[in-house]
C-alpha cells in the first residue's frame, strides 16, 4: 500500500514539486545586522562578536521560514526545533501545498535533545550498549515533542587522530565498538518500545572515512587502501543499515580524489546497492557547492548534476538542486529515472515515520518535557557517572572522603554551560549542573577557587589561597566545548593555555592533587602522568555532569569507564591507535626499528583502558573450537576490597595473512559485576565468519591459519592462547 501510494504521488507530481522534495532550507535570517549571517556566526565563533551582543542583533532580526515555496511544493526538508512553527509550517504544506506532502524536519540531536547525555567518545567508553540505545531512545522522545523527527545522528566516524576536533562526535578509534555503538543508536531512535513510543530517523554520517582526514585537519582529503576502508571506516555504517538505519549523510571529505558527494561508487553502488540503505542521502552543510572547491566541478550546475547522478537526494542548503536540477533534466544531462529514485526513497521515509497520517503534533506532545522527568535525568547521570575513565590513582588518593576539605580549582568546575560539550543545541542553562555545584553538594568542606583554566591568565592570589586550603586539591582542567568539534583541530593537543603552569604550582604545595579532566579529544598527558598522583578523564558528560563527577570522586559510584580512544602522550604520535597493521620492524629499544627517538613507543594510555577503586585479575585463559566459533572463556577475580565492574575485552590476531593485519583487534566485550574476592568465567562466543578480513576488491577472505586470542582489562594488558582454524 506504501509503495503504491508513493507510485501515485510520482505520476501526479510535476518536475518542479520533485525537486522541491530534494531541497532542504533552514530559516533564513533577515534584517538587524549589517553583515551577512554566516559572517555575523562566524563572528560569533571566533570572538569577535560576544553572545550578548549576537542576542542583541538577533532580537531585532525576522526568520523567513519559506512559506511561499512551502505552498508550491518547493520544500521537503526544513531545520526547525520549534514545535509550535513546526505545525505552523507543516499545515502550509500539508493544507495549502497542491499535493499536501508533509515536511520532514531534521536537527543536529548529537548526543540528546533537551537532556543532554555525555559526548559520544564518552559514552562509547561505558563498553554498554543498552545503555546507549536508552539514551538514544531518550533523546528521540524528547526531539519529537520539539517538532524534530530526523536526527542528524549518529555519527559513527572511525577517528584515530585527537587533532581532529570532531573526535568528540563519534565512538572513538575502534570498528568493533563503533560498530556496536552504531547498532545502540539505531534501535533506540528508530524502534519505540511500546504503540504511542514517539520514534525518528536516524541519519548516518559522516558517510564516508570523515574520521581519517590527513594530519586531523577538519575537511581535509582522505587517501587510504581500500581493504581499509572496507575492514575498518565502512564497519560502523554496515553495522547501522543492517540494523535499519534509515538515512545517511554524505561527507565533506574526498575519499581517494573523488568527494562523498559526488562519489556514485559510494552513495550508489555501496550504500544503496549493496548495503541496501532503504531511504535517502542528504548533503552536509553547503557541501555540493564546494565539489566546485574541490575542484571536481566547474560551477555549482555541474556540482549539482554530478551529485544527482551519484545518488546524492537532498540537498543540504544550497539551492543548488532547486535552481539548476530542472533544466538538467529537461537538457538529459540528468535522467528522470534519478530524480525519481531520489523523490520515491524521501517519500518512503516520510511514510515510514507516519507523517501523512499524523502530521502535526498535538498540544500535550508539545509540552511533554516542559519539565524534564527525573528518569530522564537520572539516566543521563547514569550514562555521566558510567563515562567517567579513571586513568591513575596513585597511593590511592581517590575516592574521597566527604569529610576531606578540598580545594576545587579551575575556571571550568563553575561554567555550567560547559558541560554540555560540543554539538549540543536544544539545552537550557538551568538544567545544567556545574561540578562545583555537584562537588558542594557531596564534600560540605569544599572551597572553590577559580585561579584559571583553559584561557586567559592566572589568579596567584588565588592559587596561594587554594594551595593553603584543605586536605586535598582537585583542578578542573582541560578544554572549552569550543575547542573540540567541527572546524576546531587542533595542532597541540597538551592542555591548553597556562593550565600546566598552573597544575605545578598546585602541586608545589606538597599536597595531593586530583586532576579531573573536561574535554571532547584525547589530550596528551605525558607530563601530567608523571606528576600528578590522580587522573579522572570526565570528559563532556551533559547536564548532569557536576553529580555524575561528584559521585565518582566521592566512591558513591564506582569507575568503570574504559578509554575508546588512545591517549598519546605526545602530540607528535598522532595518529596513535592500538589496533595498527603489524610492521616489519616493531617498535623497540634498538634503533632501527618503527618509532620516533623522541617520544615513546606506545601510547600514554591505550584504548580500552581505564581503572576501578578495586583491582581485578585475569587467568585461566580457554579457547575451544566450537565448529562454527571460538568458545572463549577467561577466569576473573576482583583482588580488591571494594565491589567493582571489569570490562572484559577478547582480541584477535590472523598471525600470517595474504594481507598486512593488525596486531590486535576488538572482538567482543563482557562486562562483569564482582564483589570483594568473588571469582567468575567471562565467556565469549567468537563467530568463526567475523575472523576474516576484506581486501581491495571487497571480497571477504576467511583464511587457514594460527590466530592469537587475547582476553585484557586494556588493548595492552592482556593474557593469550594460540589456535589453529580451518574455515573450511
Amino acid at each position: 500500500a506504501q509503495r503504491d501510494k508513493i507510485e501515485s504521488l510520482l505520476a501526479e507530481m510535476t518536475l518542479e514539486e520533485k525537486i522541491g522534495q530534494m531541497n532542504q532550507e533552514s530559516p533564513s535570517i533577515v534584517g538587524g545586522f549589517e553583515v551577512p549571517f554566516g559572517e555575523l556566526i562566524e563572528m560569533v565563533t571566533d570572538g569577535r562578536l560576544s553572545n550578548a551582543e549576537f542576542k542583541k542583533i538577533m532580537s531585532t532580526a525576522q526568520q523567513d521560514c519559506h512559506e511561499d515555496e512551502i505552498r508550491t511544493g518547493g520544500v521537503g526538508s526544513l531545520m526547525v526545533q520549534d514545535p509550535a512553527k513546526t505545525n505552523e509550517l507543516q499545515k502550509i504544506a500539508v493544507e495549502e501545498s497542491r499535493l499536501g506532502i508533509p515536511l520532514l524536519f531534521g536537527l543536529d540531536v548529537i548526543h540528546g535533545y533537551r537532556t543532554v547525555y555525555p559526548i559520544a567518545l564518552a559514552e562509547a567508553c561505558t563498553f554498554d550498549p543498552a545503555l546507549m540505545k536508552k539514551t538514544a531512545r531518550m533523546a528521540a522522545r524528547e526531539s519529537h515533542s520539539g517538532g524534530v523527527a530526523w536526527h542528524f545522528a549518529p555519527m559513527v566516524d572511525i577517528a584515530r587522530d585527537a587533532r581532529w576536533g570532531r573526535v568528540s562526535e563519534g565512538p572513538g578509534e575502534d570498528p568493533c565498538l563503533a560498530s556496536a555503538f552504531a547498532r545502540a543508536k539505531i534501535e533506540g531512535l528508530q524502534e519505540p518500545e511500546q504503540a504511542d513510543d514517539p520514534y525518528v530517523a536516524a541519519c548516518l554520517k559522516h558517510y564516508v572515512g570523515y574520521g581519517a582526514c590527513e594530519g586531523g585537519r577538519d575537511y581535509n582529503t582522505v587517501n587510504m587502501a581500500m581493504s581499509l576502508f572496507y575492514s575498518v571506516y565502512l564497519q560502523p555504517f554496515q553495522a547501522a543499515v543492517r540494523s535499519g538505519a534509515q538515512t545517511a549523510m554524505a561527507a565533506f571529505n574526498d575519499l581517494n580524489g573523488v568527494p562523498c558527494t559526488v562519489n556514485k561508487f559510494l552513495l550508489r553502488d555501496v550504500l544503496k546497492d549493496t548495503l541496501g540503505l532503504p531511504g535517502f542521502v542528504v548533503s552536509d552543510a553547503n557541501a555540493i557547492k564546494e565539489c566546485v572547491s574541490h575542484g571536481i566541478a566547474a560551477d555549482d550546475r555541474d556540482a549539482g548534476v554530478q551529485a544527482a547522478c551519484a545518488g546524492l537526494d537532498m540537498d543540504m542548503g544550497t539551492n543548488i538542486y532547486k535552481n539548476h536540477l530542472k533544466e538538467a533534466v529537461e537538457s538529459g544531462q540528468v535522467p528522470m529515472e534519478v530524480i525519481d529514485d531520489a523523490v520515491r526513497r524521501i517519500l518512503s521515509v516520510k511514510m515510514w515515520l507516519g507523517l501523512f497520517d499524523n502530521p502535526y503534533l498535538t498540544e500535550e506532545e508539545m509540552h511533554r518535557f516542559d519539565t524534564l522527568p527525573q528518569e530522564h535525568l537520572a539516566l543521563a547521570r547514569e550514562a555521566g557517572e558510567k563515562s567517567i575513565v579513571l586513568l591513575k590513582n596513585e597511593g590511592n588518593v581517590l575516592p574521597l572522603s566527604p569529610e576531606k576539605k578540598i580545594a576545587l580549582v579551575g575556571s571550568l568546575a563553575d561554567d555550567r554551560e560547559e558541560v554540555v560539550g560540543a554539538w549540543a543545541l536544544s539545552w537550557r542553562k538551568e538544567d545544567c549542573v556545574s561540578i562545583r555545584a555537584g562537588m558542594e553538594k557531596a564534600f560540605p568542606n569544599l572551597q572553590y577557587f577559580p585561579c584559571g583554566g583553559p584561557e586567559g591568565d592566572m589568579n596567584a592570589d588565588e592559587i596561594q589561597r587554594a594551595g593553603a586550603y584543605g586536605d586535598v586539591v582537585v583542578a578542573v582542567l582541560g578544554e572549552t566545548k569550543a575547542m573540540s568539534g567541527e572546524a576546531s583541530s587542533r595542532a597541540d593537543v597538551t592542555l591548553p593555555g597556562k593550565q600546566r603552569e598552573l597544575l605545578e604550582k598546585l602541586l608545589g604545595f606538597g599536597k595531593p592533587v586530583v586532576l579531573v579532566l573536561m574535554n571532547g579529544r584525547p589530550l596528551a598527558l605525558e607530563w601530567e602522568d608523571r606528576h600528578v598522583p590522580a587522573i579522572v578523564e570526565a570528559w563532556h558528560l551533559g547536564v548532569q555532569m557536576g553529580h555524575a563527577v561528584a559521585n565518582v570522586l566521592s566512591g558513591k559510584a564506582m569507575p568503570e569507564g574504559k578509554l575508546s580512544a588512545s591517549f598519546p602522550a605526545m602530540t607528535g604520535q598522532c595518529p596513535v591507535y592500538y589496533n595498527h597493521p603489524s610492521t616489519g620492524r616493531p617498535a623497540s629499544k634498538s634503533k632501527f626499528t618503527s618509532k620516533y627517538l623522541d617520544a615513546p613507543l606506545d601510547s600514554l594510555y591505550p584504548f580500552g583502558h581505564g581503572l576501578s577503586y578495586t583491582s581485578f585479575a585475569l587467568s585461566d585463559l580457554q579457547v575451544n573450537d566450537a565448529g562454527e566459533a571460538l568458545d572463549i572463556r577467561v577466569k576473573v577475580e576482583n583482588t580488591g576490597d571494594r565491589a567493582g565492574v571489569e570490562t572484559v575485552q577478547f582480541y584477535m590476531q590472523d598471525v600470517a595473512a595474504s594481507i598486512v593485519r593488525p596486531v590486535k583487534e576488538l572482538k567482543g566485550f563482557v562486562k562483569v559485576r564482582l564483589a570483594p574476592g568473588e571469582k567468575t568465567k567471562a565467556a565469549f562466543s567468537l563467530p568463526k565468519q567475523d575472523m576474516g578480513f576484506f581486501d581491495d576488491q571487497w571480497k571477504y577472505r576467511l583464511e587457514n591459519g594460527v590466530f592469537r586470542i587475547f582476553a585484557g582489562s586494556s588493548s595492552r594488558e592482556c593474557i593469550s592462547e594460540e589456535v589453529a582454524v580451518c574455515f573450511s
